[in-house]
């Protein structure tokens, strides 16, 4: 079966020693599904991912979002419609699991992220919102959280095993070098100041 969708940016892929298994690195404004034993990973700040599964199969997938819509809601530009937006990325990680046979009342949905690391932004917590949206967005889908780890003021790198659910969550305490703050910071930038009629770079 194919596991990705060939229109959305292709996730880096890796053998993880660790987990001794195939990995899938998932950055801001991808997603990823599957119906392989492998591992999907993210590191998030202020962007929230959403892993669901349907339990029923097996299969699953991740998507990882910085904002919850687009200011310009123009559904007819690529660009307004991509996964860098969670009201997107989570309908396009859902149709892909369907695509693949899955079905909306078998999804269990497990999210994390939305922390307030953009020190810029706490006026207006980017986190917090992102946090809100999905939560509000899998109620009105009916589709059942059973975990979550969102909002606080540490990034988090995540570990999903989407064929049995398993997840494992790192807090990321210390950060010497602010990699994270800086590139969600840049990424929010590009994203707010993009000319709409072009492509957006995703910073890798």
């Amino acid at each position: 079966m194919n596991d990705r969708d060939p229109g959305v940016g292709s996730p880096s892929r890796y053998f993880d020693r660790k987990f001794s298994c195939e990995a899938a690195k998932i950055l801001p404004g991808e997603y990823f599904a599957t119906d392989k034993d492998m591992l999907l990973v993210t590191v998030l700040g202020s962007c929230v991912a959403a892993c669901l599964r349907d339990t029923r199969v097996g299969i699953g997938g991740m998507n990882h979002f910085m904002l919850p819509r687009s200011s310009e809601q123009d559904f007819s530009n690529p660009v307004s419609m991509s996964a860098r937006y969670g009201t997107y990325a989570m309908e396009i990680l859902i149709n892909q699991l369907i695509k693949m046979g899955g079905a909306r009342h078998h999804m269990e949905a497990k999210v994390f992220g939305g922390g307030n690391v953009l020190r810029g932004f706490t006026a207006n917590n980017i986190g917090e919102s992102n946090a809100s949206f999905v939560t509000e967005y899998l109620e009105a889908e009916g589709i059942r959280i059973v975990a979550e780890d969102m909002l606080g003021v540490h990034p988090r790198k995540i570990y999903y095993f989407p064929q049995t659910g398993r997840v494992l969550v790192k807090k990321i305490r210390e950060l010497h070098n602010h990699t994270i703050v800086e590139r969600e910071s840049e990424y929010n930038l590009r994203l707010r100041n993009a000319d709409m009629s072009g492509e957006i770079e995703i910073f890798k």
